[in-house]
């Protein structure tokens, strides 16, 4: 069973400057099959931008596709180390109610750590495991 954060972890995860648009954020999420990206300015995380970000804050506010990311994401990010505990990590996720963490070295994103993840290492028989580990199903 892992140990840590590295050993879960999805590598490679999408990035997007905070002042680019949030359809460049979209379109980042469309080719990558995933809920979030996350935000960095100057090379460094800032935050995660989710699709449900998008819905509410510039969509739902009446903005249009060229609002910067910066009104957009949340920017109050936690993020751990790939050397981090599970444990710790679950613990994070938990006590601040989110889904997905960044994991950080030196400031840079290197992966993102999500429940999903999780679910397939420590409840590789729940239905959000099944889920996680599931193919793209949109065509």
């Amino acid at each position: 069973m892992a140990k840590t954060v590295a050993d879960v972890m999805t590598h490679d995860p999408a990035t997007v400057d905070a002042s680019q648009p949030v359809s460049v954020a979209a379109r980042l999420m469309a080719a990558e099959d995933t809920g979030a990206v996350i935000v960095t300015h100057d090379g460094r995380v800032r935050g995660i931008v989710t699709d449900r970000d998008i819905a509410v804050r510039v969509v739902a506010e009446d903005k249009g596709p060229d609002t910067p990311v910066r009104e957009a994401y949340s920017g109050d990010v936690v993020t751990v180390g790939p050397d981090t505990s599970i444990e710790q990590a679950v613990r994070l996720m938990r006590s601040n109610a989110i889904r997905r963490i960044p994991v950080v070295e030196d400031d840079m994103a290197v992966c993102v750590l999500s429940i999903g993840d999780l679910a397939v290492e420590l409840d590789p028989e729940s239905a959000l495991a099944d889920i996680s580990a599931a193919r793209e199903n949109n065509p």
